[in-house]
């Protein structure tokens, strides 16, 4: 039964978690994924704020997969960490400063979303060809901490829907000369403290949509999209140590078509 005030069933909490965990990591936009999960359940994105609170908890569901994974070399490897905050900074800026204007002009915007969708795919895929035979670096720490700079600002660009924070961080990276599985792994490392203070800071801003009957929605959403997220990050670094992210680009431009002959008007 869809809920009166949800407007979200328990079924549809259970594909949107599956779905955010299985794409946030992937270089193919969640967010895309998400708009378009929703137009096809006949979910009100844009307007409903229960909705778009709820995306925000199954995002931090994806997140702690990542943390749980790599707890141990966030509490030990120094080195990782100074490439972290460094690259953080711009992204920790830019978003405090256009959070509003990300969340209330952009979000749910569908031509946005194409033409992101279509226009990182190609990216990725001329990145892939072509700079992937000038890498320098094949683990994250060999890369010189300024540079991760330049990698925060391609994060930053992800704030905009349909982009993919892990596809711009993969495209920074491997731009910098990164292997594609350093860039996948710092990827996920960066995802870290981006997400868990972008979640948190929406979920302040947002506290005032969770009420004592949604609980249940958003735990089978959080639920799901953990123990998805872990399984995807996992299959993910093991596939692009033998393979490129080309079937990725040429996806997204597949899809990014797909939604704008369905969905734009």
């Amino acid at each position: 039964m869809r809920g009166i005030l949800w407007g979200v069933t328990f079924f549809e909490a259970f594909i949107l978690g599956m779905l955010e965990g299985l794409t946030e990591f992937l270089p193919i936009s969640s967010t895309g994924h998400l708009t378009l999960a929703a137009h096809l359940m006949g979910l009100d994105i844009e307007n409903n704020p229960f909705i778009k609170s709820f995306v925000i908890v199954i995002q931090l569901g994806a997140i702690l997969a990542v943390l749980a994974l790599y707890f141990k070399r966030f509490l030990r490897d120094m080195e990782v960490w100074k490439r972290i905050i460094v690259a953080f900074i711009p992204t920790g800026i830019l978003g405090f400063l256009l959070a509003d204007v990300i969340e209330n002009v952009f979000l749910g915007n569908d031509l946005i979303v194409v033409v992101n969708l279509i226009g990182v795919g190609v990216l990725l895929l001329f990145v892939d060809r072509w700079l992937q035979h000038h890498k320098r670096y094949d683990d994250v720490n060999q890369m010189p901490v300024p540079q991760a700079v330049l990698i925060g600002l391609f994060q930053a660009i992800a704030m905009m829907p349909g982009v993919s924070r892990s596809g711009a961080t993969i495209v920074g990276g491997m731009t910098l000369g990164l292997s594609r599985k350093a860039a996948a792994e710092f990827s996920f490392i960066l995802a870290v403290p981006t997400m868990l203070s972008a979640t948190g800071f929406s979920l302040l801003r947002n506290l005032n949509e969770f009420r004592a009957d949604s609980w249940g929605l958003l735990a089978v959403g959080f639920i799901t999209a953990f123990v998805a997220a872990l399984l995807t990050v996992r299959w993910l670094l093991g596939f692009v140590s033998r393979n490129s992210f080309v079937p990725f680009a040429v996806y997204r431009i597949v899809i990014g078509v797909v939604y704008a002959v369905f969905f734009l008007r």
